[in-house]
């Protein structure tokens, strides 16, 4: 059991663990977005349904100089329904601007205009805080003119199942360089579109873009899927990502391939909220006594199964709720859960008889 800490707080709170199991307009989600803009005040979050009022808000990039009304414009090009957007001071302290986001809740997808290394370490500490406090989130991130080697070095300084790192750089549909970073917002609304959680990016139409700037063989693929990049690739004019990855490719140095999947995440960000959300309503004032817990464990075996049928889970183990040694006010409730993989690859082996 993972070490519990205690807040005086009522309410529910949650840990979880995983194992890698060895053998053979439509939006749901709310994206999070801090960036430059023309207008608006900084660090100040603007909720925005719109494209029209994205550039009411926070004014429009200069021609050279590409910034928040390019982000939202592919965010809500790609299906974003709802955004609450951040514009970063003159300073550039984007941690500021993160920390703004950080606060508000229902935001589960978070992108910035700013490919620096710093500034994703500190979009990932944001995101690490926020998640911490039941604010569940994932980040998608780009580089600028970035080789495969700057790329998966780059994923292995972040190494984290939150953060997303999409490349290369791409073009838009007046065959202009775009940096990675716009890349990454096309995916993030992409992202936000998928109700099932456990349904794999591949292969997933990315609007607003017109080609790659650079076309990966499939050594260069592989390379930068096992190093925790998400590559993107332009076929017959349309630009989609390959494979929708994690930069979290180590656990304690060693290799690891349990958070690589992008669908793990977002099954856990699925399934942890949903049942914390359904106790939280019912059980909000009771009594930690034997038959509340009993109705807490049926809960929590209803929101299982409720999962299960939807096919994003595979299983479920044993659900255990008892009261916690220290504290007679808690009640702990423990149970695993298999996550549903996307479906990559299908391999045919032919037997043929001449």
């Amino acid at each position: 059991m993972s070490n519990i800490i205690i807040h005086e707080r009522p309410g529910v709170y949650s840990s979880y663990d995983t194992s890698t199991v060895i053998r053979g307009g439509r939006a749901v989600r709310t994206i999070g977005v801090a960036a430059k803009a023309t207008a608006g005040t900084p660090n100040v979050p603007v909720t925005l349904t719109s494209y029209e009022g994205g550039l009411s808000a926070f004014g429009e990039d200069a021609a050279d100089s590409p910034g928040m009304s390019a982000i939202l414009g592919l965010l809500f090009e790609n299906g974003a329904s709802t955004v609450v957007a951040v514009s970063v001071d003159e300073d550039d302290d984007y941690a500021a601007a993160f920390a703004a986001l950080e606060a508000m809740d229902n935001i589960q997808i978070v992108v910035c205009d700013s490919g620096e290394e710093s500034v994703q370490e500190d979009l990932l500490d944001s995101l690490n805080t926020a998640s911490a406090t039941r604010r569940e989130r994932i980040a998608v991130v780009g580089m600028s003119g970035a080789s495969t080697t700057e790329l998966t070095t780059r994923a292995k300084a972040l190494n984290s199942e939150r953060m997303v790192l999409v490349g290369p750089d791409v073009l838009d549909q007046s065959g202009a360089k775009l940096s990675g970073i716009f890349a990454a917002a096309a995916v993030a609304g992409a992202i936000a579109v998928t109700s099932d959680p456990a349904v794999p990016l591949n292969g997933t139409a990315l609007k607003g873009l017109g080609g790659v700037d650079t076309l990966y063989n499939d050594n260069e693929i592989d390379l930068l899927v096992r190093g925790g990049v998400t590559p993107l690739e332009a076929v017959g004019g349309t630009v989609s990502p390959v494979r929708g990855i994690t930069t979290r490719t180590t656990t304690g140095g060693a290799a690891d391939i349990t958070w690589r999947e992008l669908t793990t995440i977002l099954v856990v960000d699925d399934v942890i909220p949903s049942i914390r959300a359904s106790l939280r309503s019912r059980f909000s004032r009771t009594k930690n006594t034997a038959q509340t817990r009993g109705a807490i464990r049926s809960q929590v075996i209803v929101e299982l199964e409720n999962k299960l049928r939807a096919e994003i889970i595979d299983s479920y183990g044993e659900v255990e709720v008892s009261v916690y040694e220290d504290d007679p006010t808690v009640c702990l409730v423990e149970f695993s859960f298999a996550v549903a993989h996307g479906l990559n690859q299908i391999y045919l082996t032919a037997h043929i008889t001449i």
